[in-house]
Parts: C-alpha cells; sequence; structure tokens
C-alpha cells in the first residue's frame, strides 16, 4: 500500500490508554493471582494502538513516536500544592513508564524499537541524541522519545514538534480525544463547524486551545505541517499515513 509520507513523528496521548478506575486479575498457569491490566494502562487499548503503529512500520514509514503521560500524571489538576518544575518532573517520568510499555508490547508483536529519553536514565532508556534517532528510524526502528524535552514548563505537544524538526519528519501526527480542530468547543457549541484545513497563523490569532500555542509557533518558524486527527479508532494512524480524509492539517496557507 502507497504511503503519503516517508517519516513520521507520531504524539500520543497518554489518556488514550486510560484504564479503568478498578484493577483486571487473572490465574497463571501456577494457580496464582496475578494483575492483567493497571488502572493507568489498559493493555486492551495499548495493543490496539500498537497494532496499528506496527502496521505503518511494515509499510517501510520511519516512526518517532512521543507518548503523553496524562493517564499516570496531570499536572494542572494532579499537581495542585506542587512546585510547578516538581510537578513536570512528575510528568516526565509518566512518560517514560508509558514509553517502556509501548515499546514492550512492540517488541512482542516482533517491532525492533528504541527508547531514548532527554532525562538521562541509562537503565531505563537510551540518552537522547538526534544522530542516533536518525540512524534508528533509518533502519526502520521505532524511536520512542520519552521524557519531554527535559525542560519543565513544556508540554509534549512542545516536545513533539521539537522532535519532529530535529527528526526532519514529513508531518507531525498529534492524536487527541477530539478528531480535527472546530471553530468552537463541539462538546459545548452545537454550531461549531470542523476545519478541514488551517493555517498556524489562525490557531494563533484565534487562541484555539486544541495544539498548544508554543507548538503552533514553533511549527510554523520551522514549516513543519501539523496533523490533528482522533485516536478514539486506533486505525485513524493507518488511515492518516496512506493519506486518508481524517482529522485536520495545520500548515502554512498563503
Amino acid at each position: 500500500m502507497d504511503t503519503k509520507y516517508k517519516r513520521v513523528l507520531i504524539k500520543l496521548s497518554g489518556e488514550a490508554v486510560l484504564g479503568t478506575d478498578i484493577a483486571e486479575y487473572t490465574t497463571n498457569e501456577k494457580g496464582e493471582k496475578v494483575v492483567k491490566s493497571l488502572p493507568i494502562i489498559d493493555r486492551k487499548k495499548l495493543d490496539r494502538i500498537s497494532k496499528e503503529i506496527k502496521k505503518v512500520s511494515d509499510m517501510g514509514v520511519e516512526v518517532g513516536i512521543v507518548f503523553g503521560g496524562g493517564n499516570i500524571w496531570r499536572g494542572g489538576k494532579l499537581g495542585e500544592g506542587f512546585d510547578r518544575t516538581r510537578a513536570d518532573h512528575m510528568g516526565m517520568l509518566a512518560t517514560v513508564i508509558n514509553s517502556i510499555a509501548l515499546s514492550e508490547t512492540l517488541e512482542h508483536m516482533g517491532v525492533c524499537t528504541r527508547v531514548m529519553s532527554s532525562v538521562e536514565m541509562p537503565q531505563f532508556a537510551e540518552p537522547y541524541i538526534t544522530a542516533k534517532a536518525v540512524g534508528y528510524l533509518n533502519k526502520k526502528k521505532v524511536v520512542i522519545f520519552a521524557g519531554g524535552t527535559g525542560i519543565s514548563h513544556m508540554t509534549t505537544d512542545t516536545t513533539s514538534v521539537l522532535r519532529g524538526v530535529e527528526i526532519d519528519a514529513d508531518v507531525v501526527m498529534l492524536a487527541k480525544n477530539i478528531d480535527a480542530i472546530y471553530t468552537a468547543d463541539p462538546r459545548l457549541d452545537p454550531t461549531a463547524k470542523r476545519i478541514e484545513r488551517i493555517d498556524y497563523s489562525e490557531i494563533l490569532a484565534r487562541g484555539l486551545k486544541v495544539i498548544d500555542q508554543t507548538a503552533t509557533a514553533y511549527a510554523m518558524e520551522n514549516n513543519m505541517p501539523l496533523l490533528l486527527f482522533g485516536l478514539d479508532d486506533p486505525e485513524n494512524i493507518t488511515k492518516a499515513i496512506v493519506g486518508g480524509t481524517t482529522g485536520t492539517v495545520v500548515e502554512k496557507l498563503n
């Protein structure tokens, strides 16, 4: 199958794998009760997303991934009373947990991966070095970028655009909990209209919150196309790669 892109950076939201409030248990071959899934990571959701990433990788597309940590730690909500920098540090650690989980799941599916962290923790992940990341991508390894930018006060949207620019991706694909950019929040305004294509400057001028403003400005500065789409159906990842009509494209229009 022909693909629209050769190299992509996919941003996955941590909420996309958020489990239920109650842990599930199963029994192993020894009759011991073991955890099947934890509330913070729903294995079924993670498996579905991983299968689509494998499908894309098998098509020959070079895939980089930034995984958020919102299923584990939301600084804005859980971080009340914490110093902002410390809260962001906890969020960075959450992205490492998700990245390792994704790597393990993909490896079991036969996909060769590398987890690279902007925060040094050599027992868990390689330190992020752009040239090494590009080398892995050239060898068709899926590279998972953990630890955010390594700097507080930066979102994983911004991390995604930064890494996308550094690895010279064709597009940064932002998988969100909404299927496109709208003129207003469609959950609150029934007259909100879906936008197929929009200029970076319009997002900034109108203060649309669906993409982090810093990420949008950096994408505009580096002329990096963005594709925002919904991850309610993980198959949207593959549809976007082959040029299917899904989501909103953010690019320079004039």
